[in-house]
């Protein structure tokens, strides 16, 4: 059995993440999934009503032809709150099967704060619960686990290996875990590419979902066909992580940047460049926007302009992406809110478009 710690029990993850393990499990994998819920917000009483099992739907168009595939998936063992059952969390570390450290706490979420202290945990940051986590395991005498944060700054598993490493330095805690943490885990750089816009807002959509599905699903979540996941090929990393496509294609790479690059700037920069411009003219969704003659001429002229010449020497197979992406943005299933997008809104505008702004500049 192979054991995945996942910080975050949003929508992304659960369409994105815990259906590509399901789908293992149903092509003869051995998985479970153990979400533990990073922040307070928010409430976890729907995966206790529901014994932690929820329906994927991947709407979308293709060959002309609409298709709604429904994905049951049960690969979750456990939901948990650690401020609410904190012995439950740290069991989780003492896992030998444990093998995976998924997270997506949002573009803001890898950070250190040099005031978090070793006692804190409720206000402290991801990284800080993660430091504390790793140390339980540490101290338990257990091996090592790969780390794959799928949140969208560059170099995502650096830049979190160094908020760790600055909480070991700051707590002064063994040279010894130092060590074990540098040399048995690995903090592997990951993109991700899969728009989903969640769960239903309107009655009509979920009252469709409902008739679709079988039953009532306050978990159930609407994603796009396409995905893909890039992960930095690491250690032993292939054993645990499978290539090809599993429901999403998933790669293993030495060099992850240029699938980054593209990605961020190209999709999510789009996403975010449209958001304040939209909603100026009325827009709710994305896919309004993109029926929009204005905003959709507003769009395709940023990435032609401004984004598409600077992700690199190959103009050509970006302009190949980016036509993919418009596409992808017209599809009718998605609803993609344009306030859900505007979420974190200054942290991801820095990701995803500062850079697109400055070598245009």
């Amino acid at each position: 059995m192979v054991k995945v710690v996942q910080f975050g029990e949003g929508n992304f993850l659960r369409t994105f993440v815990d259906l590509y393990f399901d789908t293992l499990n149903k092509e003869g994998g051995d998985y479970k999934v153990n979400i533990v819920k990073p922040i307070t917000f928010g409430s976890l009483e729907n995966f206790e009503k529901q014994n932690n099992k929820y329906h994927i739907v991947l709407r979308g168009v293709k060959d002309g032809k609409e298709v709604e595939n429904v994905y049951k998936v049960d690969v979750l063992e456990s939901v948990i709150s650690p401020f609410e059952d904190m012995e439950k969390f740290y069991a989780l570390a003492k896992e030998d099967e444990l093998k995976l450290i998924v997270s997506n706490t949002t573009e803001a979420g890898i950070c250190f704060h040099d005031n978090d202290k070793f006692e804190d945990f409720e206000t402290a940051t991801y990284p800080a619960k993660l430091t504390k986590f790793l140390y339980e395991r540490f101290k338990a005498g257990k091996g090592g686990v790969y780390m794959m944060p799928v949140e969208l700054i560059d170099n995502n598993a650096d830049e979190l290996y160094k908020c760790v490493d600055g909480y070991i330095k700051l707590w002064k805690l063994p040279a010894e875990f130092k060590k074990w943490n540098d040399e048995e885990n690995y903090y592997c750089n990951t993109l991700v590419d899969r728009i989903v816009s969640g769960y239903p807002r309107d009655e009509e959509t979920k009252n469709h979902l409902t008739k679709l599905i079988g039953e009532e699903d306050k978990l159930v979540s609407i994603g796009e066909p396409f995905g893909l996941w890039a992960v930095e090929k690491k250690g032993d990393i292939a054993k645990y992580v499978k290539e090809g496509v599993h429901n999403i294609e998933v790669v293993l790479t030495e060099n992850i940047k240029y699938y980054k690059k593209r990605k961020v700037r190209v999709l999510n920069g789009s996403h975010t460049n449209i958001v304040p411009v939209g909603l100026w003219h009325g827009a709710i969704t994305v896919y309004d926007c993109m029926k929009d003659e204005k905003l959709s001429r507003f769009l395709e002229d940023t990435l032609n302009e401004e984004i598409v010449p600077f992700v690199s020497n190959d103009i050509e197979a970006t302009k190949v992406f980016a036509e993919s992406i418009k596409g992808r943005f017209l599809n009718p299933f998605l609803n993609h809110q344009l306030t859900s997008i505007a979420l974190n809104s200054i942290s991801k505008w820095k990701a995803r478009d500062l850079p697109s702004f400055k070598d245009y500049y």
